[in-house]
């Protein structure tokens, strides 16, 4: 009798509906949702610039999405519930077009439960002590992972993810009572952000599971009024000049707006995930993992002039790493810390000394409004960088970078403007649109802010109008690009009010965001997937290689149209030639490059483990030779700065002005200087990139002026 209770009670402990609480509010699409589903539907097979067919075979692809939107990791549906849900596989292209949502309504409220059950299994695992002496394996990306089998599956996955973020904090230093009322926090929370979402999320979720399979820059944005926008705007600007977003359970870095207090400061990159905030120079932190944006948010902001510290892991970071706080001064954004900036660069080679000029281009900004009334003084990317132009002239600048690095795109009609600064005129970029029709946007001006030599600094992260100018200025043979392949976005996209297409004003309806049209280069190809390759290319970043268009299974292909009709303003190719092996040369002796090769070694031994140890020694063994290998770093850097003479190959690149230094407040500076002294893992960042930018910007200066001193030989 006793054994059959025993089966009993763990049939009822472990069965996928049980749960402490059985009423959860389901979640119910509103009426509007279903006119929204089929005018969406409608829109996209009428104007969309790729042609997609909603049929069975797609539904099944946007079942597998949907389910993988809400459970990406595979932590709370279980193997039954897939099995259930393959029910509606061939129905959902139908329901789409009927405005059916129930499945999809279902599917999250499943979700909802299993949220729940997993929230209040693992507050019951903080109940019990955990230990850490055994070397068993964690499996903390399940992407790949099959979906558990049952509850005790599922179970077992969650008592080892437990243990991994307990020891994680054990590993800070933190004490078990502290650990515990962190962790069952952050399961409440986690728990409590699924539970708060409404029917407009839940709709959003299922509509983006569709529009992203037909295009990666299509997508349905739930409707948000205007006061609601102009608060998200401010909070995204305030505080540390950064925008946040959501990576599973964590808060992500998603863009370091340029001239902010984060990019100033230099330690955030984009894709770095937050796991605490603390508040002023000293004092506990606040455990956010698993917090809504909106949360973070309020944690980060906070009075201009005073700190806040982050405490963070790099985007691919697994468990094992240690984070690193860094530390930022509350400040303002401005328009002026978003413009252009600049630098000047002594290069010194041999027996020559050249000035370069750096512009560094945030991203391709406009006054609309001011430019459309007249307004004398609109601010512009393409006015301030023919101002700095003119600045690089009075101050004997020989050549200059024009650094897109990080930059996401903005203004076509900027990126055009721009780019006939430095081109007689001629066509810059194509554009064809959904119904066939190429449209040439040219540069009509012939006259030129710089003629000198130039070079376009890209990595992946530059994209769309970066893309276009780069382009342009390879094609027409004006500049050499250094740097990484760029992202690949060559797509145009216009967003629709669904309202405009509704007769009725009364309901609020969200916005369709939709790809119409494809960019082209003047020479005929696209940026579209491939992106611009540079004609001298840096080893990549680690974890950036499957990062761009080409990440996309559905994304655009690369596609060609016929060449525009210009006019080469140079041919660099036996330059480019020359500067290659120059940069080969000293990329061999160069310590920094090297650094990075074996950080690109390391990674690529460990990316396809998603393991960890739940062993405290082996963990802290991590830690250690993590901590070694920055030393090393650190240490090198030291003795190659030490040093009277530089290498004969590398020169000397010494920074002669920055504006960005004038942009820093007294508060940031002052903070800056007490890192310096107090913090003994401070590494001040050095830009290697951009100073071996320098060395083959200077190199081309000499090429120019040796071709100079030829022709004029021979005219003699």
């Amino acid at each position: 009798m006793n054994n059959i209770k025993i089966i009993i009670l763990t049939l009822v402990l472990f069965s996928p509906l049980a749960s402490a609480k059985m009423d959860l509010e389901r979640v119910k699409p509103n009426d509007k949702h279903q006119e929204e589903s089929k005018l969406v539907v409608k829109l996209v097979d009428k104007l969309h610039y790729k042609a997609s067919e909603l049929d069975d075979d797609f539904s099944q692809k946007i079942l597998d999405k949907y389910i993988n939107t809400l459970d990406p990791n595979k932590m709370y549906f279980l193997g039954e519930d897939i099995v259930n849900f393959n029910r509606w596989k061939h129905e959902l292209d139908d329901d789409l077009k009927a405005g059916d949502l129930k499945p999809a309504f279902q599917i999250f409220n499943v979700f909802k439960q299993r949220v729940l059950n997993q929230k209040e299994f693992a507050k019951s695992l903080l109940k019990k002590e955990l230990t850490f002496e055994a070397d068993e394996k964690y499996l903390w990306d399940r992407e790949k992972a099959p979906w558990a089998i049952d509850q005790n599956e599922l179970n077992d996955v969650w008592t080892k993810k437990v243990k991994n973020d307990y020891l994680s904090l054990q590993l800070l230093d933190k004490e078990p009572e502290k650990i515990k009322e962190t962790l069952n926090k952050r399961y409440s929370v986690m728990a409590k952000r699924i539970e708060d979402l409404k029917s407009d999320s839940v709709f959003q979720y299922f509509m983006n599971a569709y529009l992203t399979l037909v295009e990666p820059h299509t997508g349905y944005m739930e409707p948000v009024s205007s006061e609601n926008f102009e608060i998200n705007m401010k909070l995204s600007l305030e505080g540390i000049g950064a925008v946040l977003g959501n990576d599973g359970e964590y808060t992500s870095i998603q863009t370091i707006v340029k001239g902010g207090p984060a990019d100033l400061e230099g330690s955030l990159k984009s894709g770095d995930k937050v796991l605490a905030v603390g508040q002023d120079e000293e004092g506990s932190f606040e455990d956010v993992i698993g917090w809504s944006i909106e949360d973070v948010v309020q944690l980060i902001r906070g009075e201009k002039g005073s700190t806040v510290r982050l405490r963070i892991i790099g985007e691919d970071d697994g468990p094992e790493t240690m984070p690193k706080t860094v530390n930022i001064v509350r400040d303002k954004v401005k328009l002026e810390q978003q413009a252009a900036q600049h630098q000047i660069f002594e290069v010194k080679n041999g027996k020559h000394s050249r000035k370069i000029g750096v512009i560094d281009l945030p991203t391709f900004y406009l006054d609309f409004a001011g430019l459309q009334s007249g307004d004398p003084d609109y601010r512009s990317t393409t006015k301030d960088v023919k101002k700095i132009l003119n600045k690089f002239k009075e101050e004997g600048v020989q050549g200059v970078i024009v650094d897109l690095r990080n930059n996401g795109g903005g203004s076509l009609y900027e990126a055009v403007q721009l780019s006939g600064l430095f081109i007689d005129k001629g066509p810059i970029v194509q554009t064809k649109l959904s119904y066939g029709k190429v449209d040439v946007k040219k540069d009509v001006d012939p006259r030129l802010s710089w003629n000198g030599p130039m070079v376009v600094m890209v990595n992946k992260l530059s994209a769309s109008a970066s893309e276009i100018f780069a382009a342009a200025m390879q094609d027409y043979g004006r500049a050499v690009i250094v740097g990484n392949q760029t992202y690949g976005k060559g797509t145009v996209q216009n967003v629709m009010p669904l309202n405009d297409y509704y007769n009725d004003p009364e309901v609020k309806m969200g916005q369709l965001k939709m790809t119409m049209g494809q960019f082209f280069r003047i020479n005929g190809g696209s940026t579209q997937n491939r992106g611009v390759i540079p004609d001298i290319t840096f080893p990549q970043s680690p974890g950036l290689e499957d990062y761009g268009e080409a990440a996309y299974e559905n994304a655009l292909p690369w596609n060609s149209i016929a060449s525009s009709d210009y006019t080469l303003f140079d041919d660099l190719s036996d330059e480019i030639s020359l500067l290659r092996k120059k940069y080969k040369a000293r990329s061999e002796v160069n310590f920094e490059f090297d650094f990075l090769k074996n950080e690109i070694a390391l990674y690529e031994q460990e990316k396809d483990d998603h393991t960890v140890s739940l062993s405290a020694d082996v963990r802290e063994q991590k830690i250690q030779e993590r901590k070694q290998r920055k030393e090393a770093r650190k240490k090198k850097r030291a003795e190659m700065l030490a040093k009277i003479e530089p290498h004969p190959l590398l020169g000397d690149v010494q920074l002669v002005y920055d504006s960005k230094e004038g942009l820093k407040s007294d508060d940031t500076l002052e903070a800056e200087q007490k890192a310096k002294e107090e913090d003994e893992d401070y590494e001040e960042f050095v830009d290697f990139r951009l100073h071996e930018t320098a060395r083959i910007l200077s190199d081309f200066i000499d090429l120019k002026m040796e071709n100079l001193i030829a022709k004029a030989a021979k005219t003699k």
